[in-house]
């Protein structure tokens, strides 16, 4: 605020100093008659002024009583930017807001109903319902830029939170199965009425535990999008999936901390993550508040659904419909480890979210939110 007020008050200064040098300049040189030539220039202009506003009020209320005045368009009093209508190019930008406000990266430019096309209506959709499925370590937490753009927009959502995750209360190094661990999702399911259909979203591991319920209840199911995450095949575990990066300075090997809490002689029960590498693993392009609220609300991973293999068959899982949103900036599974599960499992179609980090729901919240809507209309087959 100094640096404003200090930047108006010169020019201020510079005015006045000006007036003085005129007025003086004028008394030297018998000025009384210059000010009233000033004086009746001005009035003149005044009056121009004013005949050219009171022509155009006219004008403008001509046309307004007339429907648009021989085609020209009725005052719009509204300073805002339309929206396109049903009419408009289908790749006409979306409008940006007029606002002068500094944003970063990450705030939001457009409203939620803004990002979705106003001829579209949710109920006609073959289902309006997402339920989001967070990664390992992560809980439903994660999803709440999603949650709050995708219900602004009309759609219905759930996100769970997994055995021992977010604020389930399971000890996360009891968990055994990987059915135990996915439980809370199932059973959601399961409840569902007859006939009612849901989109699944799951990211990272969240991949392999939406993989597990579409092979148990694939007729609820109505598409399935695996955003950054473990889209496995048959016979194949999450593990096995990490195993194929050899890197040694793997940023991901680096964050792992094991946790025996059956001793050091056991296997491991859990897997948690080194805070102090978590910016650079998971969030490298978002903001700061997200990482913060991540740092303190992350919980270990169970390691035995890690290790378990997914029996999957293409009559339940290979049913429904398969999408991927690929984060190009991503370091926990990098654009080339996501393509490499895509070429083994091709799914009907492939999205790019560009400048994405492992965490786009909170990096790229409009681009994600935006990718899911458009994969809610796209028709059944």
């Amino acid at each position: 605020m100094g640096m404003c007020l200090s930047r108006s008050s010169g020019p201020v200064k510079k005015r006045q100093s000006k007036r003085l040098t005129n007025q003086s300049a004028a008394a030297v040189n018998g000025g009384g008659s210059n000010r009233w030539s000033r004086n009746r220039s001005s009035k003149r202009d005044d009056s121009i002024i004013q005949e050219r506003a009171l022509a155009a009020a006219i004008l403008l209320q001509q046309q307004m009583q007339n429907g648009g005045g021989g085609g020209a368009a009725p005052f719009d009093r509204s300073a805002s930017l339309r929206y396109p209508n049903s009419n408009s190019k289908k790749n006409q930008p979306l409008p940006r807001s007029s606002s002068s406000r500094a944003r970063s990266l990450t705030d939001p430019l457009l409203q939620p109903h803004q990002l979705v096309n106003q001829e579209v209506k949710v109920d006609d959709l073959e289902t309006n319902h997402f339920v989001l499925v967070h990664g390992g370590g992560f809980g439903a937490w994660c999803w709440y830029k999603t949650i709050a753009l995708l219900e602004e927009a009309g759609f219905k959502v759930t996100a769970v939170d997994l055995t021992g995750s977010g604020i389930h209360s399971f000890d996360t190094n009891s968990i055994a199965s990987l059915s135990q661990y996915v439980q809370p999702l199932t059973d959601f399911l399961e409840k569902l009425a007859d006939g009612e259909k849901v989109i699944l979203v799951g990211h990272d591991f969240g991949g392999a535990c939406i993989s597990f319920a579409m092979e148990l209840h694939s007729l609820k199911v109505s598409k399935a999008v695996f955003v950054a995450a473990a889209m496995l095949t048959s016979g194949q575990s999450a593990l096995d999936m990490f195993s194929q990066k050899t890197d040694s300075n793997d940023l991901m090997r680096q964050s792992q901390i094991f946790i025996y809490a059956n001793g050091n002689d056991k296997p491991p029960t859990a897997i948690d993550l080194d805070k102090s590498l978590l910016r650079d693993l998971l969030f490298n392009h978002s903001p700061a508040k997200d990482v913060a609220l991540a740092s303190v609300s992350m919980r270990p991973i169970p390691f035995s659904p890690v290790l378990e293999k997914l029996c999957l068959t293409d009559s339940k899982y290979g049913s429904v419909r398969r999408f991927y949103i690929e984060t190009t900036e991503d370091n926990a599974i990098p654009i080339a480890l996501q393509q490499n599960l895509i070429s083994n499992n091709p799914p009907e179609q492939v999205f790019h979210l560009k400048g994405a980090d492992h965490s786009p729901f909170f990096s790229k919240p409009q681009g994600l939110h935006r990718i899911l809507v458009d994969i809610s209309r796209i028709p059944s087959t």
